[in-house]
């Protein structure tokens, strides 16, 4: 560790627990507990790092994306590929590592195959997002060394509302991009009955930025033969986009539990930065989604609760180059879920339960009727446990889950792959004050059909894509340990991490082109990655003038190879601080992060440079405004309008992210 960086651990390593832009004066909060774990824990009693994003938090929050909306918290960035796309990037890991759900069923899109497209999980329609590690990921997948990421929207009511009609209606304006978004929600129920209904419409123009679109010297460093024509100043061409999406959900709801179905229809037609040729490419994206969801409470004996989840997701994309159909991407999949909470059994408290993914996926060009990733049906079949108790001041939770994958390629041999992943956690309670806590996980998952499969050039990415169909399952071991503190004075938090990766699957542009084109390889080999995040806060002032906190953070991800090389893709180091305001209804904060330069890119890569990133936001509540519930928000973003430069994405060299921008809104809730 250099100097520099020294200096910075040392300055921010106290950390502190997230600040609360909603805290009010004389009015008692309640801690938010975690819905997506197996037993509803409360975020300071989780053993491993938790985010949850909810009420007017989230609403100030909201981006364009999941990962936009998630980029700002500690260890999470966002995989931008142009304005359209972005995907979470938690320490480092994207892609599969990373799994987006939809109130607990995974997103079926095809957004973990490659970063130029779009998850269908839509972050407007959120009312709340939590961000899980540890243990509890065992319930939705192995192989989420990075974590889960459950949206929950609602849509299939699990409670009877209070009142026959309710809902909200939320309209944003964003001049970075002249970008308006209208979301409308209504729900209510009587008797036993209970439905919801959700809409949003999305439009928006060019993306501003600050400088030129195309860093020509970065991007012809790894593409020699790459001839920039056209390089836009100010904004990135082809980066327009439209979106609608409609949901309709009802449930009937007793005392024994209730049952529930929805529908959900999602277009989205977005373009991707172009590459300087005079060539342009736009993704036209259509997904149906069905669920069922149902939960009993006490079925049998010894048994708390016993869900289930139904799932079944239609979705296809094209790629659109210079105005005519390309890539063709279809993925049909059923997905199941059983989870049975059973009742203390002594110390232990948990839940058991059985998953199933059927899949139909394929890639092919529609120009030329080549096959990019042959048809392949995927079964996936697994069991998992969770289980909690606790022993004096210790807290602990241990989770293990076994896998059994199929692939079944159109003209291929079938792939079979039986991954086994567990997991243990520890929170020491030391007193009122202090606690320190352990994790430590072992994950495993299998190579999914894009890595072992792809061989064919891709619009969206501008490269010949060619996957390993000799990969071996990839065995990651984590380790976790975070202290927290609290006072009257400061709170702090910082969370260490180490995880060894082998056989860790990646691509990597080799050096070759076929047709002009570069070759994304898929590759595997042993790896490390370490970091740390941390924060920490002081209450500066509370009187008369209202409530000030100052809050300093950092976080950090280094991911090498065994041989010394680097793992590509990683984000930077990043610190600064933020300072909030908060007078009865009125919320301000002032944020400033520093993302340092990172210069380990890896093989055929480039680096990117440091940036400093300001931005402000402010929210003010009118609550019981005749019988309605209203906020009115602004945010002004990347105030410096720097030029900066993502590592995590694939188009670092062809699209900044957004310019000098400001956002204003408001929501009615009723």
């Amino acid at each position: 560790m250099n100097k520099k960086l020294a200096i910075i651990f040392f300055l921010s390593t106290s950390g502190i627990v997230p600040t609360a832009y909603a805290a009010k004066e004389n009015v008692l909060e309640l801690e938010e507990v975690v819905v997506t774990g197996p037993l509803q824990e409360k975020v300071s009693e989780s053993a491993v790092p938790v985010t949850v994003l909810s009420d007017e938090e989230l609403r100030l929050k909201v981006g364009h994306s999941i990962g936009e909306t998630l980029k700002n918290e500690l260890g999470i960035t966002s995989q931008s590929f142009g304005p359209g796309v972005g995907t979470p990037v938690i320490r480092g890991q994207s892609g599969p590592r990373v799994r987006v759900l939809n109130n607990g069923i995974g997103s079926n899109d095809v957004s973990a195959i490659s970063p130029d497209h779009a998850t269908s999980v839509e972050p407007l329609l959120a009312e709340r997002i939590e961000v899980l590690r540890g243990p509890a990921t065992l319930l939705y997948g192995s192989g989420a060394i990075g974590g889960v990421v459950n949206v929950i929207d609602n849509r299939i009511p699990g409670k009877l509302p209070d009142k026959l009609l309710g809902g909200a209606l939320e309209q944003r304006f964003d001049s970075v991009a002249d970008e308006t978004s209208t979301v409308m929600k209504i729900e209510g129920g009587k008797s036993n009955l209970a439905y919801h209904l959700d809409g949003f419409y999305r439009d928006r123009n060019n993306l501003d930025i600050g400088g030129s679109a195309i860093d020509v010297t970065a991007a012809q460093a790894t593409d020699p033969t790459l001839d920039v024509i056209q390089n836009t100043q100010g904004y990135i061409d082809n980066t327009s986009a439209h979106a609608i999406s409609g949901s309709a959900g009802v449930s009937l709801i007793g005392d024994p539990g209730f049952a529930g179905v929805s529908i959900n229809r999602l277009e989205n037609n977005y373009g991707i930065a172009p590459d300087g040729t005079g060539e342009t490419t736009r993704i036209d994206l259509k997904q149906s989604k069905y669920d069922f969801k149902s939960e009993l409470k006490n079925p049998f004996r010894y048994a708390e609760s016993l869900r289930m989840k139904l799932g079944y997701t239609d979705y296809q994309h094209t790629e659109i180059a210079d105005g005519e159909p390309g890539a063709f991407f279809t993925n049909k999949t059923y997905e199941s879920r059983l989870e049975l909470t059973h009742n203390p059994l002594g110390i232990f408290r948990g839940m058991v339960g059985f998953q199933a993914i059927a899949g139909d996926f394929a890639a092919i060009d529609k120009s030329t009727s080549e096959v990019i990733v042959p048809q392949t049906q995927t079964n996936s079949y697994g069991v998992f446990a969770v289980e909690s108790f606790n022993i004096g001041a210790l807290a602990n939770q241990l989770g293990v889950r076994v896998e059994d994958t199929t692939l079944d390629p159109q003209g291929l041999s079938s792939l079979n792959y039986v991954p086994v992943s567990a997991s243990a956690s520890s929170l020491w309670k030391m007193n009122d004050s202090n606690s320190l806590n352990l994790a430590v996980t072992r994950s495993q998952r299998a190579p999914q059909v894009q890595e072992l499969l792809a061989n064919g050039y891709h619009d969206a990415t501008r490269s010949f894509e060619r996957g390993n169909i000799d990969l071996r399952e990839e065995t990651s071991y984590n380790l976790d340990l975070g202290y927290k503190f609290k006072s009257d004075w400061v709170r702090a938090q910082i969370d260490l991490f180490h995880n060894w990766a082998g056989d860790y699957i990646y691509q990597q542009r080799n050096g070759e082109f076929i047709d002009g084109a570069p070759v994304l390889e898929t590759r595997q080999a042993d790896a490390t990655f370490m970091g740390y995040e941390s924060k920490l806060i002081f209450p500066l002032m509370q009187n008369h003038l209202g409530l000030v906190d100052l809050t300093l953070f950092s976080d950090f991800t280094r991911g090498q190879f065994v041989n010394g090389s680097d793992v590509p893709r990683m984000p930077p180091l990043r610190f600064g601080f933020q300072i909030d305001h908060t007078k009865g209804e009125w919320n301000t904060n002032l944020r400033l992060t520093r993302g340092e330069a990172q210069t380990h890119s890896g093989d055929n890569d480039t680096a990117t440079a440091g940036y400093m990133l300001l931005s402000l936001g402010t929210q003010y509540q009118l609550p019981d405004l005749h019988g309605a519930d209203v906020m009115v928000f602004a945010k002004a973003n990347n105030l410096l309008n720097e030029n900066i430069r993502n590592s995590t994405s694939y188009l670092r060299n062809f699209a900044p992210e957004p310019g000098r921008g400001a956002e204003i809104g408001f929501r009615v809730s009723y």
